[in-house]
């Protein structure tokens, strides 16, 4: 049997989530807490049902519709081909008997209120109705079993209308706790979710926690709202994104630190420049993406760290020059503010660069980190989206910042499994001189030297030495080279970068 054609949401991340709509003719119910959006999606669910050629209507009895033509026009929506039905201006629609003349929802009898709803509904001959909210309609029932009674009947009314309906709650009535009860009448139950971080800006989340025969997206589903409506972002499934791709070799345009990774790192893995503050971690990755860009190849750099235009003008000034192939479009660069983004933005930003990117560089994984708000979902997260980007055949650098200059130095978070080339950087002093150390300690695509090289960074670019075989304690985070002078790259005393 062949499963009814989906109705679309207007949300195109919530139609992804739920794999092309809702099922029409049943009742949903969209639940959380105030300023989650709830208004915003039930506004758009009609308006897009207007798009379609389905009269929609919007009953409200906790907002006034001043307030609803305030909501949408902050939006840039017009509310004017939707029928809005006010519960407290309804003193006509009940007869001059009431000596009333505003009624407040809590003033009707239930089953009155239901009337009006329906009646409404058969005048207007709408397709698509919104319910908002349901916690006036617990006031009114003042018990459990009259409210769920009062829900199954709207919902075998509309059944028999063939209307699609959204009931929107916003657990005020409830205690704050979800209704398992009406989660049971309902077809299928959306929750919204808004967190307050103790630092940064709110984070808001959706789960379509049921939805009866038909197949969706489980799990948490990061989404904003901006003017325009809620944007969500489908949690990211590596399995579903795999390409052909020819694992080759990935040349930085420095030979002999290509020689060190046995030819380069292998496009579709994941190579980690781990080392303290200043050993060249960025630029190294930046070697990657300008040898990539002259070769006319896409890459996309995320930067969590440094502004982009200090990093650019040292680029620059070390002859690696990104200006140019920015301009041109072979070069993505993205500054992101840590308490700004969240996770499933960022994945989908990065999803949508990766489309023909060659390479991709996040500098720095602190910086990534610190835009996750739970530490125990972090390597979930970090490795679906390495997976990804490996299935896509992308080379991923990833810098690793660790903690200290000088003796035993730490990561803040382990993620060497996840990697499959690590590239360590070290100083070390010789001749009266701080320098660089460089070395490969695990290359899962092939051979790689298990040598020390020295790496220095000046005006003429990105230098690698001969290997120096006089290195004590290297691993430790405090080298010391008992060599001679010979080996070591010369240059200015200072003339380093």
């Amino acid at each position: 049997m062949t499963p009814p054609p989906r109705t679309p949401t207007g949300v195109a991340g919530l139609d992804a989530v739920l794999e092309g709509g809702l099922t029409p003719n049943r009742l949903y119910l969209v639940e959380g807490a105030p300023g989650s959006g709830k208004t915003t999606l039930a506004m758009r669910f009609l308006l897009e049902g207007q798009r379609l050629g389905e009269p929609g209507l919007y009953v409200t009895l906790s907002e006034t519709t001043e307030e609803l033509h305030a909501v949408a026009a902050s939006h840039g929506w017009d509310l004017g081909g939707l029928a809005l039905f006010e519960l407290v201006a309804a003193e006509a629609a009940l007869g001059q008997e009431r000596e009333t003349t505003l009624l407040h929802p809590w003033e009707i009898e239930l089953g009155e209120t239901v009337g009006l709803i329906t009646t409404e509904v058969e005048r207007s001959g709408a397709v698509r109705v919104v319910f908002d909210s349901l916690s006036e309609m617990r006031l009114l029932a003042q018990d459990g079993l009259r409210f769920r009674r009062q829900v199954l009947a709207l919902k075998q009314f509309f059944a028999q209308r063939g209307t699609t309906v959204l009931l929107v709650d916003d657990l005020a009535g409830s205690s704050g706790v979800p209704d398992r009860q009406l989660h049971s009448l309902c077809h299928g139950v959306i929750t919204l979710e808004r967190r307050t971080l103790d630092y940064g800006g709110t984070r808001r989340r959706l789960e379509v926690a049921k939805m009866r025969g038909a197949r969706y997206r489980e799990g948490w589903h990061d989404y904003v709202i901006r003017r325009g409506g809620l944007e969500v972002f489908p949690r990211l499934v590596a399995a579903e994104h795999h390409a052909p791709f020819v694992g080759e070799s990935v040349t930085s345009g420095v030979a002999e630190l290509d020689e060190l990774l046995g030819g380069g790192p292998l496009r579709g893995t994941c190579l980690l420049l781990s080392g303290p503050a200043g050993s060249g971690k960025s630029t190294l990755a930046m070697q990657w993406v300008h040898a990539a860009a002259l070769r006319g190849e896409r890459c996309a750099i995320y930067q969590f760290d440094e502004r982009a235009g200090t990093l650019l003008t040292r680029l620059a000034r070390l002859g690696l020059d990104l200006g140019p192939h920015i301009a041109s479009g072979h070069v993505t660069l993205r500054q992101f503010d840590p308490a700004e983004v969240s996770p499933g933005e960022f994945a989908s930003m990065l999803r949508a660069d990766a489309e023909g990117a060659r390479i991709v560089v996040i500098d720095s994984l602190s910086g990534y980190l610190a835009a996750m708000p739970e530490d125990r979902q972090v390597l979930l997260q970090l490795h679906e989206l390495l997976s990804f980007l490996n299935q896509r055949g992308v080379l991923t650098l990833l810098t690793n910042p660790q903690s200290g200059l000088l003796g035993s130095m730490q990561s803040h978070v382990d993620v060497s499994y996840l990697s499959d080339a690590i590239l360590l950087l070290r100083f070390f002093e010789a001749g009266g001189r701080v320098r660089k150390a460089l070395s490969v300690i695990k290359n899962r695509g092939g051979r790689h030297e298990d040598s020390i090289r020295e790496l220095r960074i000046s005006a003429d670019g990105l230098q690698v030495g001969g290997t120096l075989t006089a290195f004590h304690g290297v691993l430790s985070g405090t080298p010391t080279y008992t060599g001679q002078e010979a080996p070591l790259l010369s240059g200015r005393p200072g003339a380093d970068a």
